[in-house]
């Protein structure tokens, strides 16, 4: 019994010293090594905040400054409503193509085709143009008959299919130019399935591009049909009224440039051909068109006066795949154009460095990844290295002035502040993530998922829709999120333990919402489990 005792003493012994050793070596690699990265890696984040910060800031001066002494789009550029002549008829409006493309879009297919048809131009001098690249032969004959009850009734249309996908919505929009009628036309407008126009959108878009040869886009306002059908969609509808309001009246009123939404705009046909027409070498085809098209000196021009009824996506699924095409697509579209921005000769220096700086790194790649590194991980790291410390300008007065700024386009959302802001941080690990695929062309960077549209938002969704929509708990689980949100949530139990900076309100709240987020309980039409 006595050699046990003392064998047990022994281990003990050199279990203590294990530990002892392990504490030593750690204390000596967190003071080498851990405290300076974090450190430097903390400061990395607080210049991104800053350069964040002040591109919001400059963006909503100009905005403000405009909007108490500017001009309004008919008094900056010439607009003048076209006049019916007796003798030349309608020969005076110009041949306008409309195109709308669409897969598999069961549920909006006839929204989108009969708000086109339905557009206020002369008869002979539009052309719809509905472009299928759908799968299912089923909903290819329902769009199929749907066109035919148009042409039926005196509509120029014409429905157009391929026998592959090549190129995706690019390649199909690239197809349909290649049309006779198509190459005939002046101008050419484009409507994503979901979007609805009112009859006069030509009346209001056209005449700016008419009287103004220096114009080679003009693009419209998008409004939500479903923005309150769950908590998601009234958070899409916060950042996408930021953009809209602020971004992109932004840039047309200060360099006559922004990013073409890919939907309800109009392109002089001349600038679309000058450019190099349709190109399918990222996610952001219509990006990279505006780019192109920028850079050979075509001006744009925003109406945010003129909206668009379309629909936001309310599956969390659906938006996802969304969001890793539209973080993926311009990162990967500033590594493919950032020589060819820089020894362009057409533009200023001034509008380059607008492109590159303002309009690629800032807003497509800075404000995802310091989104998610300073707000997920640097501050939560600190609360375990209490040696690093962010300044309280960095975790309170900077982000406090950027939520306000963007929380301002949607002032009737303005009590979800929080909750938008919870939101965003979760989405900026899926957006962050995309953006290094597009930097560094690795897996993923061409990946093109069609957003699900749910249709009509007044209409009440069937059952068939619904069973449709639901997938198994497997298919519902984001494990990223949740292993993110664990994390958090340790961070905030041991903030609250030993903790001196009182974070763990924060990351509680932040912990929440990732775990709720991975786990799929978020958007609309959640499964059963």
């Amino acid at each position: 019994m006595e050699k046990i005792g003392i064998l047990l003493e022994l281990l003990v012994g050199a279990q203590n010293d294990i530990a002892g050793k392990f504490i030593q070596i750690w204390g000596q690699g967190k003071v080498l090594l851990v405290v300076p990265f974090l450190r430097i890696f903390m400061y990395i984040n607080l210049v991104m905040s800053i350069m964040l910060f002040i591109e919001k800031v400059y963006m909503a001066l100009v905005v403000a400054m405009n909007k108490l002494f500017g001009k309004k789009p008919e008094q900056r550029y010439k607009w003048e409503p076209f006049q019916d002549d007796v003798e030349l008829g309608s020969s005076v409006y110009p041949l306008v193509l409309v195109q709308v493309p669409m897969f598999n879009e069961k549920e909006v297919y006839q929204l989108s085709i009969g708000a086109a048809c339905r557009l206020s131009w002369p008869s002979d001098r539009i052309v719809i143009q509905v472009l299928d690249d759908s799968t299912d032969p089923l909903i290819k004959g329902m769009v199929q008959t749907e066109c035919q009850s148009w042409e039926s009734k005196g509509v120029n249309i014409h429905y157009q299919v391929r026998d592959n996908r090549k190129g995706y919505k690019a390649g199909a929009l690239k197809e349909g130019l290649k049309h006779h009628y198509a190459k005939e036309c002046e101008y050419v407008v484009i409507f994503d399935a979901d979007f609805q126009p009112e009859p006069d959108f030509l009346t209001q878009t056209i005449p700016f591009l008419h009287h103004n040869p220096e114009l080679g886009l003009v693009q419209s306002r998008w409004k939500f049909v479903n923005s309150n059908d769950c908590l998601m969609t009234r958070m899409q509808e916060m950042s996408l009224d930021y953009h809209f309001k602020v971004e992109q009246e932004s840039g047309s009123i200060t360099y006559a440039f922004f990013g073409f939404n890919g939907t309800a705009g109009v392109w002089r046909m001349a600038a679309l051909d000058e450019a190099g027409g349709w190109k399918d070498r990222t996610t952001v085809e219509d990006m990279d068109l505006a780019v192109r098209a920028s850079l050979k000196g075509w001006k744009f021009l925003y109406i945010g006066t003129l909206m668009v009824k379309n629909e936001l996506p309310s599956v969390l699924k659906a938006y996802r795949y969304q969001q890793h095409r539209w973080s993926c697509g311009p990162a990967n579209l500033f590594r493919k154009m950032f020589f060819e921005i820089m020894r362009n000769k057409r533009v200023t220096l001034w509008k380059k460095l607008y492109v590159l700086y303002s309009f690629f790194f800032v807003r497509k790649i800075v404000a995802h990844i310091v989104t998610f590194t300073l707000y997920c991980v640097v501050i939560p790291a600190t609360v375990l290295i209490p040696e690093v410390t962010v300044p309280r300008w960095g975790t309170i007065y900077v982000p406090t002035v950027i939520t306000l700024l963007n929380a301002v386009g949607t002032p009737r959302s303005f009590y979800l502040v929080v909750f938008w802001v919870l939101f965003e941080n979760v989405m900026s690990l899926h957006r962050t993530k995309a953006t290094f695929i597009g930097l560094f062309e690795t897996r993923g960077v061409n990946e093109w998922v069609v957003t699900e549209k749910q249709g009509d938002a007044s209409k009440p969704k069937t059952t068939t829709q619904q069973s449709q929509s639901r997938f198994q708990i497997g298919e519902r689980i984001l494990m990223l999120e949740l292993c993110v949100g664990m994390v958090i949530f340790g961070c905030a139990c041991y903030d609250l333990a030993y903790g001196k900076y009182n974070y763990f309100v924060f990351l509680y709240l932040q912990a929440i919402a990732f775990i709720t987020m991975g786990c799929g309980y978020i958007g609309t039409q959640v499964p059963n489990s």
